[in-house]
């Protein structure tokens, strides 16, 4: 029997439609569909500057607002032969780690809403709030924040930010505890996700699968560690992995990963408030990009360069560039193919959990109707990403 699972189904986000063959209640084929929020994004990007593209990215994947602008800025930075400032690849990596938790809470709580259990939601979307107030307080937006930019972030660390940061990272751990307490050790939540949704970690890497898709199949891949773009070489963490590569190892290593971010932001913390601090240093010290303050009295060039800058935007160098992040959901990638102008001849993303959702039909198959959601809750899924 054929039946649609979706797009009305609350599992399937309102954007997927998923066509289950069944033989009684056992899933023999699974044929996402997928393109019901497609908004032509990368086209967009193409009939954009640099700084005109970056709000399209902050609606690709709308829970890791800030991850998406790391990695978009960094591709122009590439393109641009820019160098950042420490203090703002610092405040990056801060902001980076609050949006990894700001996604996983979401991500832990509606797949366990969708499993069964309602009060992990409420106990984490509490949590999000406290997020989104520092959202707030650096960029004035609760979500699309346009704070990560090309060349740096759009303003400095505010007055009162630290403090009430602390504050949200010292409890934030017993929060933590208190959703594994009701998930991790429940008999129901844990025969419910041990052994659903396995695959082995070749499968994994041939299906293309990134972040706690392939760390819950034992293999430590994480860019952060790896490549340690802007200074996450510089900070000591853990990558978490999984065991048994099935829907409760992914549950534990986003968990975990939480935990990690926890330590990484306070680091990070630690270091932006060492750094010494120029008020008088612009983000980008190159004339030609963008003009130190004052740039008036220092030459006519100057104030010509940051006209052009700002009425035709950066020209980008003639070359490839890809550039790609450890996003929470898996690698977030931007190609950017330019030839001297100041829009991209051709501007390309990749997105983890396009991939994650091609391997449904293997992650689900010979498995019952009911577990469909559970794998789709541990595959963390949003479509503006996929769809684009």
């Amino acid at each position: 029997m054929s039946i649609n699972f979706g797009p009305q189904h609350p599992a399937a986000h309102g954007v997927l439609r998923l066509v289950l063959l069944l033989e009684g209640e056992v899933i023999k084929k699974a044929d996402p569909h997928i393109g019901l929020l497609h908004r032509g994004t990368e086209k967009l990007l193409e009939y954009r500057n640099a700084v005109q593209g970056l709000p399209y990215v902050d609606r690709l994947d709308y829970v890791s607002m800030m991850v998406m602008e790391h990695a978009y800025s960094l591709a122009i930075e590439r393109s641009v032969n820019i160098r950042v400032h420490r203090r703002y690849k610092l405040i990056r990596i801060l902001v980076s780690e609050l949006t990894r938790i700001l996604n996983h809470l979401l991500a832990i709580s509606t797949h366990a809403m969708d499993v069964g259990a309602l009060t992990p939601f409420l106990w984490a979307f509490e949590e999000r709030e406290k997020l989104m107030n520092f959202y707030e307080m650096l960029s004035g937006a609760r979500m699309h924040a346009a704070y990560v930019r090309p060349g740096g972030v759009a303003s400095d660390i505010p007055a009162g930010f630290f403090s009430s940061l602390y504050k949200f990272l010292q409890s934030f751990s017993y929060r933590i505890d208190e959703i594994e307490d009701m998930l991790t050790y429940n008999r129901i939540w844990y025969q419910r996700l041990r052994g659903v949704g396995e695959i082995s970690v070749e499968n994994a890497l041939n299906y293309g699968f990134t972040g706690p898709m392939l760390r819950g199949t034992g293999l430590g891949w994480d860019l952060r560690y790896l490549r340690g773009y802007d200074l996450y070489n510089k900070i000591k963490f853990f990558v978490p992995v999984g065991l048994f590569s099935d829907c409760l190892d992914r549950y534990l290593v986003r968990v975990e990963e939480m935990r990690q971010s926890i330590t990484i932001s306070s680091v990070a913390a630690k270091y932006i408030l060492e750094e010494s601090f120029d008020k008088d240093y612009d983000m980008i010290d190159n004339k030609k990009i963008r003009t130190k303050r004052g740039f008036m009295k220092h030459n006519m060039e100057s104030l010509i360069h940051h006209f052009k800058m700002y009425t035709e935007g950066i020209r980008f160098s003639n070359k490839d560039v890809y550039i790609s992040v450890e996003a929470p959901k898996g690698e977030f990638g931007v190609y950017y193919r330019s030839e001297g102008e100041s829009t991209p001849y051709r501007a390309r993303l990749k997105a983890p959990g396009f991939l994650h959702l091609a391997g449904l039909d293997f992650l689900s198959k010979n498995e019952k109707l009911a577990d469909v959601v559970a794998i789709i809750g541990t595959l963390d899924v949003v479509f503006g990403e996929i769809d684009r």
